[in-house]
């Protein structure tokens, strides 16, 4: 694989690039069951080989950190989870304080969702966040948003869809991929994020935001194509075909960084 021009600055200026990665649709394949998803070997090797070689390697993602560090055990990373209500750097865990008052409802509104939606799964995310997945039962989509809409209100929460078949209750909290990238990327020439799904647009808007104004010399959105991703991810600056072509992606920067080495 020859490396694409927009990512040879992270050849000449490694030291200060930053990458950030998604995990669902682009670090492991989506699946039906959230907690079957797995890291593909490959992409915890290039991880690895980057951590060292790159200012910063992260994962910024709606999973939980302990989910992200179990799943991608790769030391020196950062990982941002919960859309950035989570953070773990050097192994120390914290969590956005705005979201602290919020357990109770957040609580009351996942109970509250296993009762309205028997079947489908009410996942838990820690105690900030809850997703209910309607992958498995496409065409109770309408209801599974309708009962979230409905809790949000009921409870004060949010209700985004940000990920692919799938709804979200959490605090209202104005954190999302794209603040996480702001503050990530902070002192970097030269930064990307890969992500596949609408929940990764942010992240994108961010980057294309901090070189508009300078900020970032060289910002690359790297879309993973598949066949249920947003027109925007496959108009990225770079596209792969799935977490193998990116993996395989990063193994080449990892290559070529150590090449001029």
């Amino acid at each position: 694989m020859t490396l694409p021009v927009e990512l040879q600055p992270f050849v000449a200026h490694a030291s200060r690039a930053t990458l950030l990665l998604d995990f669902d649709g682009s670090i492991a394949p989506i699946v039906d069951d959230p907690a079957a998803a797995t890291a593909l070997p490959a992409m915890v090797d290039a991880v690895r080989v980057l951590q060292p070689l790159l200012g910063r390697v992260a994962v910024v993602s709606g999973r939980t950190v302990d989910f992200l560090a179990a799943s991608l055990p790769v030391d020196g990373i950062t990982l941002a989870g919960l859309y950035g209500l989570e953070r773990s750097e050097h192994g120390v865990t914290t969590v956005d304080p705005r979201a602290e008052p919020w357990i109770g409802p957040i609580a009351a509104a996942a109970d509250a969702a296993q009762a309205a939606l028997p079947g489908l799964l009410v996942e838990r995310k820690g105690n900030l966040c809850v997703t209910i997945h309607f992958r498995t039962a496409p065409d109770r989509g309408d209801e599974a948003r309708a009962v979230a809409d409905e809790l949000a209100r009921r409870y004060g929460i949010d209700a985004p869809q940000r990920g692919r078949m799938a709804v979200e209750l959490r605090p209202p909290v104005p954190v999302d991929k794209g603040t996480v990238v702001r503050e990530l990327t902070s002192g970097s020439t030269a930064a990307a994020f890969a992500g596949d799904d609408a929940g990764d647009l942010p992240a994108f808007a961010a980057l294309v935001e901090l070189a508009r104004a300078g900020t970032l010399a060289h910002a690359v959105r790297i879309g993973v194509a598949s066949a249920e991703a947003p027109a925007e991810i496959l108009a990225a600056d770079v596209v792969v075909d799935g977490p193998p072509a990116l993996a395989a992606l990063l193994g080449e920067v990892a290559d070529a960084v150590r090449r001029r080495a």
